[in-house]
């Protein structure tokens, strides 16, 4: 949540903003804060790790925003339905499950007593599919693993 967050703090950006105007702040700040724009060694060093984070934070807030969580919804659906869980991580309030299916989603706001209830019941699967996959804000975090 903390670095939902400060991304959101850094495009001026709430849950409901919409792709264009982040594309639109997005290529804004990459022109206000690009390296070659800065003569000083300090400065440009200092303009190259902010536009970093400029980057990594617009392909995190479009992963999450309402419109791109629309798109692949059915995809979303039918991974939560039909493929159990091949294995999870929690770290914070991240909650990272991997599908067997091969897709990886990443589920913020995740405390540590709900994952405890996950892993201390008699199926898993049935309690993330109750109490996780429609109840916190998600993302697709890693491409689809191929099959072999």
């Amino acid at each position: 949540m903390k670095r939902i967050n400060e991304y959101r703090k850094l495009f001026s950006a709430d849950a409901n903003t919409d792709l264009k105007q982040l594309k639109t702040t997005y290529r804004n700040l990459v022109k206000e804060w690009h390296p070659d724009k800065f003569q000083d060694e300090a400065e440009k060093a200092i303009a190259e790790e902010k536009s970093l984070k400029i980057i990594d934070g617009y392909y995190f807030l479009v992963s999450i925003a309402p419109e791109t969580k629309e798109a692949n919804l059915e995809e979303y659906r039918v991974t939560t339905s039909t493929s159990g869980i091949a294995d999870f991580k929690h770290k914070g309030l991240l909650l990272e499950i991997s599908f067997l299916d091969g897709t990886t989603y990443e589920y913020f706001g995740v405390n540590k007593n709900v994952v405890s209830k996950m892993v201390n019941c008699d199926n898993p699967y049935r309690f993330a599919k109750r109490n996780i996959f429609n109840t916190y804000l998600y993302r697709k975090s890693k491409k689809d693993l191929e099959v072999a």
